[in-house]
């Protein structure tokens, strides 16, 4: 579920397609995105392991652990692009946004944290050229959770 208004338009971010954006000022550190109708999530042998489900692997997301959702139908969060340098923050399935943001910003959010441990994107970064590989749990976990700790003052 997205929290501000916002709308899906043309993406600022060569190649990204459609992206994001939000029609009003989100507070630094305030939910963007929560989950909401998640009602599965499989680990990526099940996944791999089936040929129904790995149909389905490019709209593959990591919550937590080795725990993805698929996202085939393309909800409106599909549209949240990648960044090296996000204006929103990935941790646990919530995106924070990671300063105050004006509205018409772009939601973007390092995809590192949604991809699988060592799986590259099929692009690079559009800002630095750089191949995109997923962090393992624990790397994600702590790099979201620092900077989570310091969105929010703690």
């Amino acid at each position: 579920m997205i929290l501000p208004r916002y709308r899906i338009t043309s993406s600022a971010i060569a190649g990204a397609g459609k992206g994001l954006f939000i029609h009003q000022h989100v507070g630094a550190g305030s939910i963007i995105v929560a989950p909401d109708a998640i009602d599965r999530t499989w680990s990526l042998a099940e996944i791999d392991g089936s040929e129904t489900l790995r149909a389905q692997r490019h709209a593959c997301a990591r919550w937590f652990e080795d725990r993805y959702t698929l996202s085939p139908d393309w909800p409106d969060e599909c549209y949240v692009n990648h960044s090296f340098e996000p204006t929103g923050l990935w941790h646990l399935g919530f995106i924070f946004a990671t300063a105050d943001l004006a509205a018409g910003t772009e939601i973007t959010v390092d995809y590192r944290h949604l991809l699988p441990p060592g799986e590259q994107e099929s692009f690079n970064d559009a800002a630095s050229g750089e191949k995109i590989a997923g962090y393992t749990w624990s790397q994600s976990l702590s790099i979201s959770t620092r900077a989570l700790a310091a969105l929010i003052g703690t």
